[in-house]
């Protein structure tokens, strides 16, 4: 393995290698990248990346990311990480063979090595819709070489989507930090006096703790490799929010740890906000579900809150027909818009109750003679006093799910509020 030589970029791209109770795709391109630096003395690794993409697309796991990085070698030794790369996909493929489960979908893995760039529109296409493997399959450039375990890998879309991701002003940064394999399947040792704490410290980082629950959001709740995920809209003070936690006594010890660039919160996956009129009174199902239907001006559609939805759900149930309102959601492969954010632009009148006359209620005269108050004889036409509702939230009438119930790629109100009709 050769040190010398004119040296080139490349990019790697993985995804789908886990399984929904088992392993994780950021802990196996930890591994590879890992062997890469170890095993060639030119190969170094610029930049990492996980990219979240669309979230309804298909055979996804969980948070449906998928992994890319930034590396130089010599370009003598590309035939070195190509042998690598291969040796890399076998194990994997004995791994899933040998010790995932019998149950559930299994993963459908791809390892891309590409020498050039991936047109941008890539990833546009697979975070805001599904798409085609048997179509982006055939966009890959001869140049990159494809590794997987099967003719038609799934994880082919995610892996080429990532390495087109363009990294822009809304991006953010992820640490993450593995477990040793003796620690899987435990409970993760991190203190929730630990996460409060270093949210004070590190003001930077975002989405630790749920503030209406108290529940530490760092750690997942499966039985995957990862301790903790800590994001942060700053490089460095990333890495010193993890320092901070590894030496208290009240966390557990990572095994290995590494920085993202990522594209969480950043309303990749919408295409703006929309405003329509309520025309239907809102339904609401078992489970604490609601819907609405909605007219935009040019075609009818129904917007679905879940309960999960905390405050979206509350808000909706409240709508009746005539209310303006502007929301930003995701058309589900039903149609549905499933909500991540509401508000009311102005409201229809709401009945109220009767006109008060002498602090009593006035009542109905009879037929045909209208109101009249018992006590001073007062008549009037038979009417109900209306009233507007009031729709006001510390984000100008915005609302949305607490931060548990949030998707990653939804970007919270206190980052900005949304944008109407931002096509594009």
């Amino acid at each position: 393995m050769s040190g010398t030589g004119v040296k080139g970029v490349i990019r790697i791209g993985l995804d789908d290698t886990d399984h929904i109770d088992c392993a994780c795709t950021t802990e196996h391109f930890q591994r590879l990248l890992t062997r890469l630096n170890d095993s060639i003395v030119s190969f170094e690794t610029k930049e990492r990346r996980l990219v979240r993409l669309w979230p309804f697309a298909p055979n996804r796991t969980r948070g449906n990311a998928a992994l890319a990085a930034i590396c130089s070698v010599n370009i003598v030794d590309l035939n070195n990480v190509d042998s690598i790369c291969r040796e890399f996909m076998d194990d994997l493929n004995k791994e899933i063979q040998g010790t995932y489960p019998d149950t559930g979908q299994k993963p459908s893995p791809c390892l891309l090595l590409a020498l050039d760039d991936y047109p941008e529109s890539w990833y546009w296409e697979a975070v805001r819709g599904e798409v085609s493997l048997k179509v982006r399959k055939k966009q890959i450039p001869d140049s990159t070489k494809i590794y997987s375990i099967e003719h038609n890998p799934n994880g082919v879309v995610g892996a080429s989507s990532a390495i087109a991701w363009n990294p822009n002003e809304h991006n953010t940064w992820e640490l993450i930090a593995w477990r040793s394999d003796d620690k899987i399947n435990s409970p993760r040792e991190v203190s929730s006096q630990a996460i409060e704490s270093m949210s004070e410290n590190f003001p930077t980082t975002f989405a630790n703790r749920d503030p209406t629950t108290g529940r530490g959001m760092i750690m997942p709740r499966t039985n995957c490799p990862v301790l903790y995920g800590i994001r942060a809209e700053s490089f460095e003070e990333l890495q010193s929010a993890h320092e901070f936690l590894q030496i208290r006594e009240d966390v557990e010890k990572c095994y290995s740890w590494a920085i993202h660039r990522t594209n969480q919160i950043s309303d990749d996956h919408l295409l703006g906000s929309e405003i329509g009129i309520v025309s239907s009174f809102p339904l609401e199902v078992q489970g604490g579900h609601s819907s609405v239907s909605i007219w935009t001006g040019y075609s009818s559609m129904t917007l679905v809150a879940f309960a999960e939805s905390g405050e979206v759900n509350a808000l909706l149930r409240r709508l009746k027909p005539g209310d303006e309102v502007e929301w930003m959601g995701l058309s589900s492969p039903s149609s549905e818009v499933h909500l991540e954010r509401l508000r009311v632009k102005t409201s229809s009148p709401r009945l109220g109750k009767r006109p008060v006359c002498c602090n009593k209620t006035m009542r109905s005269a009879g037929v045909g003679q209208g109101l009249r108050c018992k006590t001073c004889g007062h008549s009037i036409e038979k009417a109900w006093q209306t009233k507007l509702e009031s729709f006001n939230s510390q984000h100008k009438g915005w609302v949305e799910p607490n931060p548990a119930n949030r998707r990653h790629l939804a970007k919270p109100l206190q980052r900005g509020l949304p944008t109407e009709n931002n096509q594009t």
